[in-house]
């Protein structure tokens, strides 16, 4: 009974210091964000103070909470416009290879000002801490895995480079790329580039051997330097570390060290791609958009490839989309996906679809883990996309009338009417807002009722923003129009 009593403090001390990780030092101006005690290293960007671990209360989901303190011979009022301009671009990139920036703020805490940013949590790491577990029981990294790695890369920097102006990442390295448990690659979406506008920071830069030759130049600042990064990236990710410094990028690595790991790669392409890409003169290095027609990576896509594009792309067939009467329609094993007719017609049924390897397949494409590169890429952003609007002390109006206003755009939408065996009909919209959110509403109507009065209410509620009010009340009329035709019911101020 003695030992147990001495290690029963042990397992409270254990359990106070978890309740402690998970206390809320701090809220976010509109209360969503929720700041915990945990500090987090998910990647190494110069000029980032602090980083913890908070809460998204909307979501449900963990994020991480940055904040940049300004240097003392910074001015907060003098470079906050320039700093809300970087910013604003970081949040409106929207790329499934690059981490999510969701948020930003200013503010003065103990005196100093600082910058507060709100980006996304990857909890299976980079890929340093992934090459340290490989590399003690293989020597070479398997080149097909090694393929789709520097796509998905590329696929990202070929989108930064291609907004206007370029944005460069400036700190590509091992420790700032992750992956996540589906083998999803993701590069850091902060660049140094941004910290520039709030403080000095270039003492003490780690990873060394990734930045480009050009990089104290501040007038040759750009797409580039990535290049020049990411060629060093996939040489150690090749090779599973660097020769002569025991693997460990952590340890100094020097042009030798990368010579001679270059010239261990037994596929002569993969070097010339490598070459290529660490080139001294900027000039003359190949950008990522090139490097994506290169030999070593370059392949005609799959029609299998090509439909799960154009499938995961249509709102109203994706799986959580579906109206549960559509859902069930959609999983019947007889439902016919395609046929063609002739003196014996031939039927491809949901039953001869092997279930859970095209669904994965689905779910993968759409994630980012098979982009589309010979054809066209995706377009950077191209409008502001509308900002949550900060309020410091939230309150509960005493107005009962008085309703949220919902400030996200629907960027589609689609509407499903049925009638049930009395005489109401049941309608459900499922609307994709611009930040990625899916929302299923639904409601019933009478004859008596017009798709005016109904888009109105939901502007009313806080449902849909005044904007689309137009949208979804000609797409409400038009599927009333459909079903209520069928039955010879004249439809209300249509």
């Amino acid at each position: 009974m003695g030992d147990v009593d001495q290690e029963q403090p042990e397992k409270n001390d254990s359990a106070d210091e978890s309740e402690d990780e998970g206390e809320v030092l701090e809220y976010s101006p509109c209360g969503r964000w929720q700041k915990r005690r945990e500090e987090v290293e998910q990647r190494d960007v110069p000029g980032i103070d602090y980083a913890f671990l908070a809460m998204d209360t909307e979501e449900g989901v963990e994020v991480v909470w940055n904040e940049v303190q300004f240097s003392e011979n910074r001015n907060l009022k003098a470079q906050e416009d320039k700093i809300r301009q970087v910013f604003d671009n970081l949040i409106q990139l929207d790329h499934p290879n690059i981490v999510k920036f969701h948020k930003y703020w200013t503010d003065t805490k103990d005196g100093k000002s600082r910058v507060i940013f709100i980006t996304e949590y990857m909890s299976s790491g980079s890929l340093s801490q992934f090459m340290k577990k490989t590399r003690k029981n293989n020597k070479t990294f398997n080149l097909k895995a090694w393929k789709r790695w520097c796509t998905q890369i590329l696929s990202a920097l070929s989108y930064l480079h291609s907004c206007n102006p370029p944005i460069t990442h400036g700190n590509l390295a091992c420790d700032t790329i992750f992956i996540q448990h589906n083998g999803l690659i993701k590069i850091g979406s902060v660049a140094p580039d941004a910290m520039h506008h709030v403080k000095t920071y270039r003492k003490d830069i780690k990873n060394m051997h990734c930045i480009a030759p050009e990089y104290a130049d501040p007038g040759a600042f750009g797409p580039p330097i990535d290049i020049y990064s990411f060629g060093i990236c996939a040489l150690e990710i090749a090779a599973l570390g660097f020769q002569g410094n025991g693997g460990e990028s952590s340890v100094h690595v020097t042009e030798e060290n990368i010579k001679r790991t270059l010239e261990s790669l037994e596929n002569p392409l993969q070097r010339d791609f490598i070459s290529q890409c660490i080139i001294k003169d900027p000039a003359d290095r190949p950008n990522a958009r090139e490097l994506l027609f290169h030999a070593i990576l370059f392949e005609v896509h799959s029609l299998k490839l090509l439909a799960a594009h154009t499938f995961v792309k249509s709102l109203s067939i994706l799986p959580e989309n579906l109206t549960d009467e559509a859902f069930i329609k959609r999983i019947d094993p007889n439902t016919v996906f395609a046929e063609i007719w002739c003196k014996e017609p031939v039927q491809w049924k949901r039953s001869q679809v092997p279930n859970l390897e095209l669904e994965k397949f689905l779910e993968d494409v759409r994630n980012g883990i098979y982009p589309l590169t010979a054809f066209t890429m995706q377009d950077p952003p191209t409008k502001t996309r509308p900002v949550t609007p900060e309020v410091d002390n939230p309150q509960k109006s005493e107005d009962q009338n008085s309703l949220d206003v919902e400030n996200r755009l629907v960027t589609s939408s689609s509407c499903n009417v049925r009638k049930d065996d009395s005489s109401k009909y049941h309608i459900t919209l499922m609307l994709k807002m611009d930040d990625k959110m899916n929302r299923q509403l639904t409601a019933d109507f009478s004859k008596d009722d017009n798709a005016d009065i109904l888009a109105q209410e939901l502007v009313h509620y806080g449902f849909i923003n005044k904007s689309d009010e137009e949208l979804i009340a000609k797409l409400i009329n038009d599927q009333l129009m459909t079903v209520l035709q069928k039955t010879n019911i004249p439809v209300e101020g249509s």
